[in-house]
């Protein structure tokens, strides 16, 4: 047991790196059940600077195991300290031995408010009834816009969810992460930008045009939102999981209900305002 008690009373000192790399070589040497014991006795700090040199698979199972134990407040402790989960945003336990009740409690408090921030996007489109009675067209492309940053937003989410969950990034690395995502959606705004203003030159040549505006002109319009909206999109989506994370709450239950909402609004706003202010509509 010299081990364990070398554990326990340096855990009243601030623990270096060299310290901590030791201290978590002995502590694997035992087995998961002495582990688990070891964690409801050491200090949280110490404890959490140990199990985040743990791999993460195993602090899953050292976390199960504490929830088994009736150890559920310290076992939120030490999730919370190593940004895993948030009593706010995921449920204790077992995910197919938790009650359905028990989930639908963690969740609909989110899904509830988003729900009623959407109606912010019709309050947008009515805002704009004008311009859709002018330019039909431009129903028919409403969805596209927000399909395309609904789509590339959750790419660059889901990205970032697994290299923060496989400790490749840190909330730290935010600026690295968002810089990266710029140049990936300014590639993929382009591309699509092309595809869409090609969609619309060769399939939309009957559609009745105000007078003076030319159907390229629209196609360009469309082509410009689109654009704006995959780079907003993907530029959010890529540091919105390290936002939750900072916050202590999980990225996989927050990240993809709070960026469909944000992009359907923007999504409207970037699109009415991009095609009034090209094809000078009122």
């Amino acid at each position: 047991m010299a081990v364990m008690n070398y554990a326990v009373d340096t855990a009243t000192q601030q623990l270096a790196q060299n310290d901590v790399l030791a201290v978590k070589n002995a502590f694997l040497k035992y087995d998961i059940e002495e582990q688990a014991r070891l964690l409801v006795v050491m200090p949280i700090s110490e404890a959490i600077a140990v199990l985040h040199e743990c791999p993460l698979k195993h602090v899953q199972h050292l976390l199960d195991r504490l929830d088994e134990m009736n150890e559920e407040k310290r076992m939120r402790h030490l999730a919370s300290g190593l940004g895993l989960i948030c009593s706010e945003a995921e449920p204790a336990g077992h995910y197919l031995k938790n009650t359905v009740m028990c989930h639908v409690r963690e969740r609909i408090g989110w899904i509830i408010g988003l729900a009623l921030l959407g109606i912010v996007s019709g309050l947008i489109i009515s805002h704009y009834e004008d311009t859709l009675s002018q330019l039909v067209l431009l129903a028919v492309y409403m969805p596209v816009i927000a399909a395309a940053g609904g789509n590339t937003g959750s790419q660059a989410a889901t990205l970032v969810v697994r290299a923060l969950a496989m400790e490749e990034i840190r909330t730290r690395d935010w600026l690295a992460v968002l810089w990266k995502e710029f140049r990936v959606a300014l590639v993929i705004a382009g591309v699509l930008a092309a595809v869409i203003i090609g969609r619309v030159i060769m399939f939309s040549d009957g559609s009745t045009l105000p007078i003076g505006i030319q159907l390229q002109d629209v196609a360009m319009a469309i082509g410009m939102a689109i654009s704006i909206q995959v780079v907003l999109s993907t530029s959010i989506g890529g540091v919105l999981p390290m936002i939750a994370r900072a916050c202590k709450l999980d990225p996989a239950v927050l990240v993809s209900p709070v960026l469909a909402s944000v992009v359907d609004i923007t999504g409207m706003m970037i699109y009415f305002t991009t095609v009034n202010w090209m094809l000078g509509l009122s």
